[in-house]
């Protein structure tokens, strides 16, 4: 089976491909990517007026299965994904059982085979049952197949336990993906401390909560010389940590949201919850720094943090509502919108951050469209408006504070190993 994507705008950092070229794919391999090509093709796809990218690769996805399959399961997670642009994503491992063991990264790869129509890429628990009392077999799990280890959810409170688990990620070629959170001092913290917190009448999450456990996860980074990847990164501080360990020679990366690129504390104006995440929407301050962090290249990838929830738990108060909304299918959007249209990154910025840099981050071989690669490809029209809507999305979850807001550049189609997965023209 050979398939064109004839005239389309190939933005590729892996080659530096940046204009009009065509691409050949046959039996889901790239195979040549040129201008004009005259092969002979089963299908013809003609992208004209659209941006041909590599498949998106999405470090932090919550897709609740096993155990919370209610609220999101690896199938219509997928579905999210690749209606998002998503080829390849991290399942974090705060299932219930939670992914702890060799057993349940089979389980991961069983299901990606059976229901999944994205790749995913193994991610485990640092600790058994994210307890924090007792590390996970490591190596056992990486020689399984995981790519990472992550507590996602919450941090390892525990120094040792977490500078152990440090030491054997590095011996078994895999990356830390860490929530920084100190859960002493964030309390029962709920939006971010000031006068929203003041104005709600909760208590609110300071700064240093996140802060305090990214220094420290830098510093044993460095002394374990572990790979250290920081996930949904939302104040200057971190950015400002992030940059010092990069001047330091480690191999630390971050990871900013859209949420977190794109809304503040002043855009709670009520007790909505679909506006609680964890971490919490920040000041316009650290709202600047991640923008210039990701404009300079400190921060390396957009991440989304999807996390589905029931439509009545986040009807509850911001006080009790769970923490988390959903990204997969708004985050291509909203990253052209605000940052893109805005002249923070150029659009081959914007592909480095969601495809190229989290491939390398996590250790795969995807995000580029290289010959005798996987035809994993996102096809979206960059100039299409539209408004965000909930009831749109396939997605479980319809928990987003992003209802109504228009936006500029949508994904069209969705290729995985050359199977068209998602097709706009056919919702």
């Amino acid at each position: 089976m050979k398939t064109m994507i004839k005239n389309g705008h190939v933005i590729d950092p892996a080659s530096r491909k940046n204009g009009c070229f065509d691409l050949l794919i046959e039996d889901g391999i790239i195979q040549k990517v040129e201008a004009s090509l005259v092969d002979k093709a089963d299908q013809i796809i003609d992208a004209t007026g659209l941006y041909v990218m590599p498949g998106f690769v999405d470090l932090h996805v919550h897709f609740r299965e096993p155990g919370f399959e209610n609220k999101e399961t690896i199938k219509t997670g997928s579905m999210a994904a690749a209606k998002g642009g998503f080829t390849s994503v991290c399942p974090m491992p705060n299932t219930n059982p939670s992914i702890d063991s060799t057993q349940m990264i089979e389980y991961l790869k069983t299901k990606e085979k059976e229901e999944s129509l994205v790749h995913l890429i193994p991610v485990g628990a640092v600790t058994k049952g994210q307890l924090g009392l007792e590390l996970t077999d490591i190596k056992a799990m990486a020689k399984a197949g995981m790519k990472a280890i992550s507590e996602d959810g919450k941090s390892v409170m525990d120094i040792n336990i977490y500078r152990e688990a440090m030491k054997l990620a590095k011996e078994a070629g895999i990356v830390v993906l860490a929530h920084c959170e100190d859960k002493n001092l964030v309390g029962n913290g709920v939006v971010n401390a000031g006068k929203v917190a003041d104005m709600l009448g909760v208590t609110g999450i300071t700064n240093t909560v996140e802060d305090i456990i990214v220094a420290r996860d830098i510093l044993l980074a460095k002394e374990t010389g572990a790979k250290l990847h920081l996930c949904h990164c939302s104040t200057k501080d971190s950015v400002s940590l992030i940059e010092w360990a990069k001047s330091q020679g480690q191999e630390v990366s971050g990871e900013v949201c859209p949420h977190h690129f794109v809304l503040s504390q002043e855009d709670i104006l009520s007790d909505d919850a679909n506006f609680k995440m964890n971490p919490p929407l920040r000041s316009t301050v650290d709202v600047a720094a991640l923008k210039e962090g990701l404009k300079s290249g400190i921060m390396e990838a957009i991440a989304t943090d999807h996390a589905p929830h029931e439509k009545e738990l986040k009807e509850k108060s911001i006080k009790e509502a769970p923490f988390g909304i959903v990204g997969l299918e708004t985050a291509f959007s909203l990253t052209m919108t605000e940052l893109v249209n805005t002249g923070y990154l150029s659009p081959m910025q914007m592909v480095a951050c969601m495809s190229y840099h989290p491939a390398q981050i996590i250790g795969i071989d995807k995000g580029t469209l290289l010959p005798g690669m996987a035809a994993d490809i996102v096809i979206a029209d960059p100039t299409k408006e539209y408004s965000i809507r909930a009831k749109d999305f396939v997605s479980k979850g319809k928990n987003t504070p992003f209802e109504n807001r228009k936006v500029t550049g949508k994904v069209m189609m969705t290729l995985v190993d050359g199977k068209t997965v998602y097709n706009e023209s056919m919702n």
